[in-house]
This record gives C-alpha cells, sequence and structure tokens, in this order.
C-alpha cells in the first residue's frame, strides 16, 4: 500500500496533485490528475487543460488514498519513473 514513508517507490500516475512551490510564480496552485511522468515532467490534466511541471525547483502536494497528503520536493524525483522505483528497490534489498 502506498503511504508517506514509500510514495516514491510507487506509480504517481492517476494521483490528485498541487503544485505547492515552483520557481515560475504562474505554476504555483495548480492542482489536478497526474495524466504522465517523464525524467523531468509531471504531467497535470487540470481543469483548464493539460500542464507540464518541471520537476526540479518544484514541490508537489500529493493526496494518497486514505486522505494522507505528502508533501514530495521534486529534485528526489527526477529520474525516469521506471529508474525511480528500481533504484529504491535496490536500496531496500541490500
Amino acid at each position: 500500500m502506498i503511504s508517506s514513508q514509500n510514495v516514491l517507490r510507487h506509480e504517481l500516475i492517476g494521483l490528485d496533485v498541487l503544485v505547492s512551490g515552483a520557481t515560475n510564480p504562474l505554476q504555483r496552485g495548480i492542482s489536478g490528475h497526474i495524466i504522465d511522468e517523464t525524467k523531468n515532467l509531471l504531467i497535470i490534466e487540470t481543469p483548464s487543460g493539460v500542464k507540464r511541471i518541471p520537476k526540479m525547483h518544484s514541490r508537489f502536494r500529493l493526496h494518497l488514498p486514505g486522505s494522507e497528503f505528502v508533501e514530495i520536493d521534486g529534485s528526489v524525483m527526477v529520474l525516469a519513473p521506471e529508474k525511480r522505483i528500481n533504484l529504491h528497490e535496490k536500496k531496500r534489498i541490500k
């Protein structure tokens, strides 16, 4: 089950998100559903359209199942999703 302790080892697509901080002031406050993720971007579907938010220099507030929220610095997510998940998995095994 996804929790604040293991959120980086899970798929983020489908989670609700709020951009709580960003170097671009126009990106702060954007909220919606994560519909895709690349190495450097979170792609968020909002009521006003699809937004591409760079992970680096941004902070994201994720709404996890069970009404739990977690705040994540985007710089720790700057990896391809499959590599991020595998990297943390390897660290856990050692």
